[in-house]
């Protein structure tokens, strides 16, 4: 139980990457201390392989129970929203190579699903480079996967959007990008970014959309709609797809990228320092957020110090963790980030989007 007990060495340190060492030192053996504690903690391939296995069957099982009229689409819609927060905390894991390292069949095969169920998002193995530079460079200017999250954006209605729907705004800022070469480059790094499933993914989203919006208006304005066989039985399955695919993963994307654009520091942070790239952010309030996030807020900012342990662990090093980073200093529910545009100065004010 030392490893417990243990934390009150971390205000003697003198700079920051002696805090930051010791931090992860001490999270490091805590983590030792539960796989000992918990032998069932050292089968990671197993747990990894089953918690995605019963994600996806509980996704297709809930959608034909959908489909048979068992139960309602906001129902399926919220079950599946949180068995896709399992699906994106086993993609992030294998993205680091938590799960079969030495069996790539194995390890590639669970990307693929990971990706087949969370199809708006670029494929695991082109994140794996952007995620990788994150870790690297997290809050600087060249944070490419911090900025498309929207962090050092000011806050406002735009900035909402584009959590809302990242695909039509980066749409736009190529549009609007300075130069015709700058708006080809951007469209095509855009297209290939969602090729092949995303672009089916944003495809079938917005014809739903343009579908109902078409009919609410008629209605409003009094004319009636009249659909032929082949464009009611189209939108049979994109109402279907929508419900049990696209709009679980919408909830789930929103929620998480208000979580990680808030938690995390950017602009002014300093290289590789992991007490400025992130805060913990973990009131009460936040849980409809966190509940379709896997309580990212309160803990990612340890996967920042510790990469190496599965989004399981830690959760259950979470409270031991959470004392040792206050220690050190790391900031706890700071949201006048809102008012920073992410930064971590507090006399920093808003500054313009980036994009």
């Amino acid at each position: 139980m030392k490893v417990l007990e243990d934390t009150s060495g971390i205000d003697r340190q003198s700079t920051d990457q002696e805090k930051i060492d010791n931090v992860t030192r001490r999270i490091t053996e805590h983590g030792n201390y539960l796989r000992k504690r918990y032998p069932i903690l050292q089968h990671q391939d197993a747990l990894g392989a089953g918690v995605m296995v019963f994600s996806l069957v509980g996704m297709a099982v809930t959608g034909g129970l959908y489909i048979k009229g068992f139960i309602p689409g906001w129902m399926c819609i919220f079950i599946n929203a949180l068995l896709t927060s399992f699906i994106h905390e086993i993609e992030h894991d294998l993205i680091h190579r938590l799960y079969f390292r030495k069996q790539p069949l194995a390890h590639n095969a669970m990307m693929f699903f990971c990706w087949l169920a969370r199809p708006g998002m670029p494929s695991p193995w082109l994140r794996r480079s952007l995620h990788f530079h994150h870790h690297k460079e997290s809050g600087t200017d060249s944070d490419v996967e911090a900025w498309i999250t929207t962090s050092g954006s000011p806050w406002g209605m735009l900035r909402l959007l584009k959590l809302m729907d990242g695909f039509v705004f980066g749409f736009l800022n190529a549009v609007f990008a300075p130069g015709w070469r700058q708006k080809v480059r951007l469209l095509g790094k855009i297209i290939r970014l969602n090729t092949p499933f995303g672009l089916l993914y944003w495809g079938c989203w917005y014809v739903f959309l343009g579908y109902h919006l078409y009919v609410w208006f008629g209605s409003i304005v009094g004319e009636e709609v009249n659909s032929s066989a082949t464009t009611l039985a189209v939108m049979e399955v994109v109402n279907s797809v929508v419900v049990i695919l696209i709009a679980p993963n919408l909830i789930r994307q929103f929620c998480l990228f208000f979580i990680s654009s808030n938690m995390h520091y950017y602009g002014d942070v300093a290289p590789r320092n992991a007490l400025q790239q992130t805060q913990v952010m973990n009131p009460w309030w936040l849980w409809p957020f966190q509940m379709f996030c896997f309580n990212f807020g309160s803990t990612h900012s340890i996967h920042h110090f510790v990469v190496r342990d599965p989004f399981y662990l830690r959760q259950m090093t979470a409270p031991y963790a959470h004392k040792v980073m206050a220690q050190a200093g790391v900031r706890f529910n700071d949201f006048g980030t809102y008012k920073r545009a992410n930064r971590f100065s507090m006399d920093h004010s808003q500054t313009r989007s980036r994009g």
